[in-house]
């Protein structure tokens, strides 16, 4: 008889913690906003050229992963090169002309200083204009020998951030066009995951607030963030003028109201080595409202 007791109540024990269990589990999903309507994003910078020629050189495969300052490809520099002879070439013919204004201003201010009756003022004017035109001729051609210079650099791009290149469409040979992007760089230090929370919720959640981040490729591994920023706003749906400039509204189903999702930004803490985020990736995201007491493994969200 006791022991048929003693097995009573350890089932109403174990019954009773399941239930308060599944309880603390509901009230901990309704208490805090989720959402499985979630993506990994990050900062993809569209690698152009700066001048224009042919590709000779390609140094990266594609999804290789770089570091800043890594180079990328190369352009035909034959050009730039000559352009940079050419522009020192005309720097030095400037640089002589200008000997020859100096010498002919200094001789006729010395005469015009001791003699003004021996130089029109006229001559003194035109030779002093001559003499300074002949220094802003050095300052233009020093500084189209520096563009010059700057542009030969341009013929090797490399990359700015930390990352991986992406979308290599093009080879040797390639005809570049200046800020024409040929490849993507995804930038592996500014990654965040955007939760798209119906709007219902929006007014729980709060910028600072604790964040749990499940991927759906780490299902087991809880991530933790903070709510960054909220949207303000998203594009309509309807509206918008149609081709004869009236208002395009779509028709609606008066007894259905379908929340809008608005972007909430989290900003994630550090990784743990075996995440490996890409951009696109589905996500959960559950906002923690402050003073809930919380353990980021027991709310993964599946």
């Amino acid at each position: 008889m006791a022991k048929n007791i003693i097995k009573l109540l350890l089932t109403a024990a174990i019954l009773g913690a399941a239930l308060y269990f599944g309880y603390s589990k509901y009230r901990e999903y309704t208490d805090n906003p989720w959402t499985r309507d979630g993506q990994v994003r990050t900062q993809v910078i569209q690698i152009a050229p700066r001048v224009t020629g042919m590709v000779t050189k390609i140094h990266v495969k594609d999804n290789q992963r770089v570091k800043k300052g890594d180079l990328l490809f190369e352009i035909d520099p034959s050009q730039y090169e000559l352009k940079v002879k050419q522009a020192e070439a005309r720097l030095k013919r400037t640089l002589e002309a200008a000997k020859g204004t100096k010498i002919e201003y200094e001789r006729i201010k010395k005469i015009y200083e001791k003699d003004r009756g021996a130089v029109s003022q006229k001559d003194y004017v035109r030779s002093e204009t001559n003499y300074f035109k002949s220094l802003a001729d050095i300052d233009a051609s020093n500084e189209a020998l520096n563009a010059a210079k700057l542009n030969l650099t341009y013929t090797k791009v490399y990359a700015e951030v930390d990352g991986y290149v992406s979308n290599i469409n093009f080879q040797i040979g390639t005809q570049a066009t200046a800020n024409k992007p040929l490849l993507a760089l995804v930038d592996t230090s500014s990654f965040w995951v955007f939760g798209f929370f119906k709007e219902d919720a929006i007014p729980q959640v709060r910028v600072g607030d604790d964040a749990v981040v499940t991927l759906l490729a780490y299902p087991d591994i809880p991530l933790k963030g903070k709510v960054e920023s909220i949207a303000w706003g998203i594009s309509p749906s309807d509206g918008n003028p149609g081709p004869n400039l009236l208002p395009k509204v779509k028709p609606v189903f008066q007894w259905i109201r379908l929340a809008q999702r608005i972007p909430v930004r989290i900003k994630l803490d550090p990784l743990p080595e075996n995440i490996k985020l890409r951009v696109g990736m589905t996500a959960s995201v559950q906002v923690l409202k402050r003073g809930h007491s919380h353990s980021v493994h027991d709310s993964a969200i599946q």
